[in-house]
């Protein structure tokens, strides 16, 4: 081979690594592709399960909740009633034990203004001790059918009683309208409508001296929790001794 061929040979392959792209398979900068993979965002840190936001969480409490004594402060105890598996972990098991508090309370008016209460959940303790802070609001009340949550910040609130203000001036105007018939001396209708006028006035009297229904959740009752942040649980911590 003569010294001019050789030259061409070395200016040919000069040209044709040049021309290869920066990345491509067999060139010095490219990465490998197995140095590349992906992480599974849902995993989280190697041991840890990571609840997401927004995960609804079914209770039942373990105490009776009332606000005719109920105040700013006190302690709400709950279960919780169904497990919660997250990428076919188990994160939290039904019956683990979930603590709140009542942040306000306002008990119904006499004239108006209806019974309602606020509370958090702030506790996660499993059966084993294992205690993790919670960051969980009321979403919802199944089965309820006296009492709604009003907000995004969870405020249960109870029915209104105005059906039970109407009931209550009608049976007094009905007893007076009797009695005033009874003991009229002349005409029967007047004495019945003076009667129920009177009678009617006094319901009303009674009403707006009654307060209205306290709102009572007994023990037992259906509360869904949501998380308002996630919640990061060890994977090895939550298994049942």
């Amino acid at each position: 081979m003569s010294w001019r061929v050789a030259l061409l040979l070395a200016i040919a392959v000069g040209v044709s690594a040049a021309q290869q792209p920066a990345g491509a398979p067999g060139s010095a900068g490219a990465p490998a592709a197995q140095n590349q993979a992906r992480p599974d965002a849902d995993s989280g840190r190697p041991g840890e399960i990571t609840i997401p936001a927004g995960t609804q969480i079914p209770l039942k409490l373990a105490q009776a909740i009332t606000t005719k004594n109920a105040k700013p402060g006190d302690s709400v105890y709950a279960e919780t009633a169904f497990p919660v598996v997250i990428n076919d972990k188990l994160a939290i098991p039904a019956g683990t034990y979930v603590q709140g508090r009542i942040a306000q309370v306002r008990r119904p008016g006499r004239i108006k203004g209806r019974a309602e209460f606020l509370m958090h959940f702030t506790t996660l303790v499993y059966k084993n001790g294992y205690t993790v802070a919670l960051p969980g609001s009321v979403e919802n009340m199944p089965g309820a059918e006296k009492q709604s949550v009003k907000d995004k910040e969870g405020t249960i609130q109870q029915a209104g009683s105005k059906g039970k203000d109407a009931a209550t001036v009608a049976s007094t105007a009905g007893t007076g309208a009797m009695i005033g018939a009874i003991a009229s001396d002349g005409s029967r209708l007047k004495g019945a409508a003076i009667g129920g006028a009177t009678g009617g006035a006094a319901g009303l009297a009674i009403a707006m001296l009654t307060r209205g229904n306290e709102l009572t959740l007994p023990e037992g009752s259906s509360v869904q929790m949501v998380l308002d942040r996630p919640l990061t649980v060890q994977e090895a911590r939550i298994r049942q001794p």
